[in-house]
């Protein structure tokens, strides 16, 4: 009996570490550490004294600011925390001094849709969750009440806070946000999820395993898939046995078309923001390749600009500062600061 407790004990002793270690395969080199502090710098130096941020034509923007201000916390800065925390709090004092009075709305004076709605709310959840700051509950919830009252009568979402209309797009970032406020604590109802998953998954296509973006229009395509991939795995709507019965069965499925289609040049920066999300979660050599992949991309192949930035103008989507903090955000996965990209 001693020798079986011994042996119990050893076995937990040594499945301890070779966890870690497996956890530990991807990990930022020094040249990828050295890529998003040099970017880092460059974005710090791009805030606006409001603490927003601003991106060709969207000036002043919540979502670009959200963006931004994620890249931050992707690296372990928080207010009080961190080299660039003061610039955290400043984005996230202009967000919530964005929100509207009357229902929670985090647009800003200068306007914006549910894109920016969505990604302001997931930014200051991803905070409150991470800091549980008091003056973060009520605007995170505000702000979570309402995706919850615009959900459309489908499960989905369009661009404007009310119940008409969806698409995949803008459906996933409302999911990302709510599933954000639900981590950090916010009461999010299991029937908006579930209406949530039902609209995404009418939009997959079995024949091709990738994602519309409507249930009845639309080819499937990289960022779509990636986006519909990545909440789906957040939801645990993709375990890692129902992908692996596909791949048995040798159906088409998600992953495979994001790794066919890594190179799209269609939403490149938005689509990999969600991708990161979805190999993550799917873990194993999926992650490990993938990661490489875009530390070839956005580290080794010279694609970032002398001054610190990804502004490529052959994948120009929004802007320099847009671009730049996806690239953070993405090649900051393996040090685990964001709660939403935890498994």
């Amino acid at each position: 009996m001693r020798r079986l407790v011994l042996s119990v004990l050893a076995s937990m002793i040594f499945l301890v570490p070779l966890a870690r270690a497996q956890e530990k395969r991807v990990e930022m080199d020094d040249a990828t550490k050295k890529a998003t502090a040099k970017a880092i710098a460059w974005l710090k130096d791009r805030q606006n004294v409001d603490g927003s941020f601003s991106d060709g034509a969207y000036a002043h923007n919540t979502a670009i600011t959200a963006y931004a201000m994620i890249a931050f916390m992707s690296q372990g800065h928080l207010p009080n925390q961190g080299e660039y925390g003061p610039e955290v709090a400043k984005a996230a004092r202009f967000l919530v001094a964005s929100q509207r009075e009357k229902d929670g709305y985090l647009v800003g004076a200068r306007g914006g849709n549910m894109y920016c709605h969505a990604m302001a709310t997931l930014a200051l959840a991803e905070l409150y969750g991470q800091t549980g700051d008091d003056l973060l509950k009520e605007p995170v919830k505000k702000a979570t009440d309402l995706i919850v009252r615009s959900q459309a009568a489908n499960g989905g979402w369009r661009y404007e806070p009310q119940p008409t209309g969806a698409d995949m797009s803008v459906t996933i970032m409302q999911v990302m946000a709510l599933r954000a406020a639900k981590n950090s604590g916010m009461h999010v109802p299991d029937s908006t999820l579930k209406k949530a998953i039902a609209y995404i998954n009418s939009c997959y296509r079995p024949t091709s395993g990738g994602f519309t973006y409507m249930p009845s229009s639309g080819a499937p395509g990289f960022a779509r898939t990636a986006a519909g991939a990545c909440v789906l795995y957040l939801t645990g709507e993709y375990e890692d046995d129902r992908l692996a019965k596909m791949r048995k069965e040798g159906k088409p499925n998600p992953i495979d078309y994001l790794h066919k289609n890594f190179d799209s040049p269609q939403h490149f920066y938005y689509g990999h923001y969600y991708a990161a999300h979805a190999m993550h979660q799917a873990g194993g050599k999926d992650w490990e390749d993938w990661y490489g992949r875009l530390v070839r991309y956005f580290v080794t192949s010279n694609s970032q600009a002398p001054d610190g930035s990804w502004s490529t103008t052959n994948r120009r989507e929004v802007g320099p500062v847009y671009q730049t903090s996806i690239a953070i955000i993405v090649l900051s996965v393996p040090a685990h600061y964001l709660p939403i990209f935890q498994r």
